[in-house]
């Protein structure tokens, strides 16, 4: 029951995100110091919670990792796994809404030399491959355990990625202050009540995530169980 309550909630909020990045909160920016179109910059209300949303998905590989190190129960392993993919696939979405943006911003949908841009699309080639060893290893106990020390090891790549902004910006703006590299500066105003708005609705949804691809776990477990139990 908690868990539908918690479901309901997510897909209402993010239907009223979506609602008013398109038709409420302001540009985030300057209309006329955009390059392109000024509508395009709306995208910052997405991309910005999407990208702080897969940092976490990543912390929590990070944690289960360890702790199944230590108690060596199945439901970590499960958890790791479920916030792997979760966080991929935010990862690969910030991508593909930085490319978009950046095309408005930079025109150009990549710039190459751009330390976030390139420690962003590492990030997510590193918990890509996570992924891939799961798959690759089939006895379920050493998979775990290859893949929870990689959890542990891959994590040093977010907080390069998430601090690579403040230290070395080129064109990747520091959102959050304290930038030291200067940059765009920290959020304000108005816009500050949406972006929250929005990292509550994106973070929600990563979890409702997770724990739909928990029970879709448990659920396969009890699965293969039975198959065992009836040499099928």
């Amino acid at each position: 029951m908690l868990k539908k309550i918690i479901y309901a909630i997510t897909a209402a909020l993010i239907l009223i995100s979506v609602y008013f990045v398109f038709f409420v909160a302001p540009i985030p920016i300057d209309p006329g110091s955009a390059a392109g179109d000024p509508n395009n910059f709306k995208i910052f209300y997405f991309h910005l919670p999407i990208a702080i949303s897969a940092y976490l998905s990543f912390a929590v590989v990070f944690v289960s990792s360890i702790l199944y190190l230590r108690s060596k129960k199945q439901k970590w392993d499960m958890l790791s796994l479920s916030a792997a993919e979760v966080g991929v696939v935010f990862a690969f979405l910030t991508l593909v809404s930085g490319s978009i943006w950046g095309r408005s911003a930079w025109g150009a949908y990549w710039v190459s030399w751009d330390v976030r841009l390139n420690t962003s699309l590492i990030l997510f080639l590193i918990y890509l491959s996570y992924l891939m060893i799961r798959q690759a290893v089939e006895e379920p106990e050493k998979r775990a355990r290859l893949s929870a020390v990689f959890g542990i090891i891959g994590f040093i790549s977010v907080p390069i990625s998430f601090l690579s902004v403040r230290f070395y910006s080129k064109m990747h703006p520091c959102v959050v202050p304290p930038c030291p590299s200067g940059g765009g500066g920290g959020i304000g105003g108005e816009v500050l009540y949406y972006i929250l708005f929005n990292f509550a609705a994106y973070f929600l949804l990563a979890a409702s995530l997770m724990m739909l691809r928990m029970d879709n776990e448990k659920l396969k477990e009890k699965a293969n169980e039975l198959k065992r139990k009836n040499n099928l």
